[in-house]
């Protein structure tokens, strides 16, 4: 979330007419795909995706979130999978995940969840292991590409050595696109996704470059490292200025790591035309129940960062806009 001169006089040029006139022409964009800075849908509308991740693997029971998201204005729910390093999420899950989110008239951004902290925390997944994990579900991913957009690993690097990503993540969208996805696939930061030691952001033309489809979008997410209105609207005018697809992956109000200035990452990504999506719906553990957004469960019962999120200025519930395929 791309490719005789032996004979002469009035025979050659015929010939080479009738290349021209016969020639392939380039395949159109299948379903959400990348358009220059911008998300589009198939038939070329943008898209800017305003929503939540909803921490499903953990919580397969509480199906009314995504009922729930869509009730306070969001057209996106980033989902949380595992391909095994938690409860395995197989494929008949995931086909009705889908399914919730197109019932719902949200676009669904499934990620992996494996991969958090590959290189610094035990128990990590590779980004090769997680293409593993998509081309398992390939039979009910296929065919959705107007409503799915594929977040190939969360976090894939941690911090201790960032130094593989660029590699480890083009070919994650070689083996993506050779087994026959024409998705739109994101692609997270290294360093937990917050990207402190730029390698995402200096490196994203070669790993764009990368996809034959030319169809990736890159993720940021922004929590104490994004704690200025300078560091956050640097970071985003970089990928204006290269031509490059940026959403906010992930942000919240408070972080163990420092606190984020939700009040500019939410206007920057306004004012720029760029997607965000906030951390989380609902589940996170006590030393982070402060990103919870509602109390248990209930779309009634918004947190403080709830209604920040979803009612406060350049919220969810007054800039989203639901994608068209959905009428």
């Amino acid at each position: 979330m791309t490719r005789r001169f032996a004979i002469a006089g009035t025979t050659a040029l015929i010939v080479c007419l009738s290349t021209f006139v016969y020639a392939e022409p380039a395949l159109a964009a299948t379903g959400i795909h990348v358009s220059g800075t911008n998300i589009v849908e198939a038939n070329g509308n943008t898209f800017i995706i305003r929503g939540t991740s909803h921490a499903h693997t953990w919580y397969t029971s509480h199906t009314e979130a995504f009922s729930g998201i869509k009730s306070l204005g969001g057209n996106t729910v980033r989902v949380v999978l595992s391909g095994g390093r938690w409860s395995a999420n197989g494929a008949s899950d995931v086909a009705s995940v889908v399914s919730l989110c197109k019932q719902n008239k949200l676009i669904c951004v499934l990620e992996n969840h494996d991969t958090t902290g590959y290189g610094e925390q035990s128990g990590a997944y590779t980004l090769s292991q997680a293409v593993s994990y998509w081309q398992g579900l390939k039979s009910v991913l296929q065919g959705q590409e107007n409503y799915i957009i594929i977040n190939i690993g969360n976090e894939p690097y941690g911090n201790n050595s960032t130094t593989g990503w660029t590699t480890a993540t083009s070919n994650a969208i070689k083996a993506m696109r050779s087994a026959g996805f024409q998705h739109a696939l994101m692609v997270d930061a290294p360093n937990w996704g917050q990207d402190w030691s730029f390698t995402m952001r200096n490196n994203a033309k070669t790993v764009a470059a990368a996809d034959p489809n030319k169809n990736t979008i890159f993720s940021i997410h922004m929590y104490g490292v994004f704690d200025t209105a300078a560091e956050i609207t640097s970071y985003v005018q970089t990928f204006k200025s290269n031509g490059l697809p940026l959403v906010i992956g992930e942000f919240g109000h408070n972080h163990s790591d420092g606190n984020p200035d939700e009040d500019t990452i939410m206007a920057t990504a306004q004012s720029q035309g760029i997607g965000y999506m906030g951390w989380s719906w609902c589940g996170n553990s006590s030393d982070v129940a402060y990103l919870d957004q509602v109390n248990n469960w209930n779309a009634s019962s918004l947190t403080s960062w709830g209604q920040r999120l979803f009612n406060g200025s350049n919220g969810i519930r007054s800039t989203s806009k639901q994608a068209s395929i959905f009428g």
